[in-house]
């Protein structure tokens, strides 16, 4: 981290100021020392320079584990894709313009696909995550100076509450405990004024009849390393049967909703085979691993969002939910 954090940076809960204490920095780049809550006394450790706010483990674990070890595959800079550029300002849609040298939180970074998008663009980017992944996502900023990684959990966030110009969150509230409360955290990192940005799996009557779900009971209960082991091999037969059926009329309609396999076949922007296998390997294990995985329904969202006095908001799409707004 940077001392320039400290202008967002609060202790979790009670929101007080943080005293930074440093025992080793590299440039302007602390990467060893503590900060000491005002009001409690705490102390937070700052190690391998990310702010650590959360146990080394937890729920979220398999998440650190994912993104560990696929680090490069959603990556645009080292894939040859535009799929998290695109996706990014998409389902945002903010512009380059938009969030230049303006603090922008990233709720739930991964290994900082889009953290790496905001950073190129300029903003003032502060990625966040629970669990281990926040290594990964510091490897992925250690280019850009203006960027921050933190580990803590989005439901408890470190920051001053308004503190942000911007704050997004896409594809992680339905794995915490209580993606309610995500939503309403994620508007209130922000200003008055200040945009905010959530994707979010869609409830429907039927989706836990979705493959997923039947398996997911046993699935999240299976050790990380030994259900990423176990996709790799079924993967082999998977990949190549759902080639065939997924794009079937009808029948592959079926199987998408039967066969619990991220095969992206069909999709333009998967031009690369190995490319759309990677990702079909990273995904399926994303869909079976996590201990929570529990979606929303639009009119949830929009109850939430209305109880915390909102300037606006819009559902872009409800299927996934992708809503859009302003505080």
């Amino acid at each position: 981290m940077r001392e320039d954090l400290l202008e967002v940076l609060r202790e979790p809960t009670t929101h007080a100021k943080l005293q930074l204490s440093v025992t080793r920095h590299e440039g302007d780049q602390i990467e060893e020392g503590t900060l000491r809550s005002e009001k409690t006394d705490k102390v937070y450790p700052i190690v391998r320079g990310i702010p650590r706010f959360v146990p080394e483990s937890g729920y979220a674990d398999s998440f650190g584990m994912q993104w560990n070890r696929f680090r490069e595959t959603q990556l645009d800079s080292l894939n040859g894709t535009q799929l998290s550029t695109n996706r990014f300002w998409g389902e945002t849609e903010w512009t380059p313009k938009d969030i230049e040298n303006k603090w922008i939180l990233d709720m739930g970074c991964g290994s900082g696909r889009f953290a790496e998008v905001a950073a190129a663009a300029g903003a003032r980017i502060v990625a966040l995550d629970l669990s281990t992944a926040v290594e990964a996502t510091r490897q992925t900023l250690s280019p850009f100076p203006n960027a921050h990684v933190v580990q803590a959990s989005l439901l408890d966030p470190p920051f001053a509450e308004g503190g942000f110009d911007g704050a997004y969150c896409i594809g992680v509230l339905q794995h915490t405990p209580d993606p309610r409360a995500g939503c309403r955290q994620v508007v209130r990192m922000v200003k008055q004024g200040g945009r905010f940005s959530m994707t979010i799996y869609a409830r429907r009557p039927w989706t836990k009849l979705y493959g997923k779900y039947l398996l997911r009971p046993v699935t999240k209960r299976v050790d990380g390393p030994t259900l990423l082991a176990g996709i790799e091999r079924a993967m082999t037969v998977l990949f190549p049967l759902t080639d065939k059926l997924f794009p079937l009329p009808v029948i592959g309609k079926v199987a998408r909703f039967a066969i619990p396999v991220a095969n992206y076949v069909g999709d333009p922007s998967y031009e690369d085979d190995k490319l759309r296998y990677d990702f079909a390997v990273l995904d399926t294990f994303d869909m079976l691993a996590p201990a929570f995985d529990d979606p929303m329904s639009a009119e949830e969202v929009d109850e939430v969002l209305g109880t915390l006095g909102a300037r606006r908001w819009e559902f872009k799409t409800r299927v996934p939910i992708n809503v859009i707004g302003e505080r």
